[in-house]
């Protein structure tokens, strides 16, 4: 839970579903501003695979790559930005938005850390490192992820949420050689993207980590939010 918050149990998951389409969809179509083709689009390519996996409807898949190639006629900016605070229990949390509209999102951000404390730039990403990501699976019986992130150039590697998947850490300046060193090592790439780290991750009661889940699960749940980072153990 450390590097990347995700809802947990069936009805959350259930209910991020549809947001996560949505999420996707806003990533395929930045990356199809650099070619419609997923076979001359390393990025596009690895993103259609995810959307695959995960079931998204071909029709939205397709209409993602047109409307972010600019085949649909359709202006498609996004602005990246990214909101540092606390959940409860001072809990250091960064939020990473795609917006077409920084002033719809701003006061959005600040009523969702009504219950906790929004921060300026810098009050929290010290205590974060910049790293790359990548999420894989064994590609056959006895792939060893130890060894792969060793011959993979990878930094570290820890079990994933889903059963079977591992998620390699990486120098963010070695992302794109570290994906595509795994799979001559053994392992099919699943995502792979920059993301943040806590280094020093806080431990937390039950009650004290059910009032973070609910108070992270908000902010997922807006739709400009794209990932939630978070400085939590376990």
């Amino acid at each position: 839970m450390g590097a990347q918050w995700k809802a947990k149990g069936k009805e959350l998951a259930a209910n991020a579903k549809g947001r996560a389409f949505g999420k996707l969809s806003k990533d395929i179509m930045l990356a199809a501003r650099s070619g419609a083709d997923p076979a001359a689009n390393a990025r596009l390519r690895l993103l259609v695979e995810q959307a695959r996996k995960v079931s998204m409807p071909k029709d939205t898949l397709e209409r993602a790559i047109k409307k972010g190639a600019g085949l649909t006629g359709e202006a498609v900016h996004f602005e990246h930005v990214i909101y540092e605070g606390f959940a409860p229990h001072q809990v250091p949390v960064m939020v990473e938005c795609l917006t077409d509209n920084v002033n719809r999102t701003a006061p959005e951000m600040r009523v969702l850390f009504r219950k906790g404390q929004l921060g300026t730039s810098g009050s929290v990403s010290w205590d974060f490192d910049h790293v790359g990501m990548i999420e894989a699976e064994p590609a056959a019986a006895g792939a060893d992820a130890e060894v792969a992130a060793i011959e993979a150039g990878a930094q570290d590697f820890e079990a994933g949420d889903e059963e079977g998947t591992t998620l390699f850490l990486t120098d963010a300046s070695d992302l794109d050689l570290v994906s595509r060193a795994l799979p001559t090592h053994g392992f099919t790439v699943l995502t792979a993207k920059l993301g943040y780290k806590p280094k020093n991750p806080v431990n937390l009661s039950a009650e004290a980590l059910e009032e973070v889940e609910a108070f992270l699960a908000a902010i997922d749940g807006n739709d400009d939010v794209q990932n939630v980072y978070v400085g939590l153990a376990g």
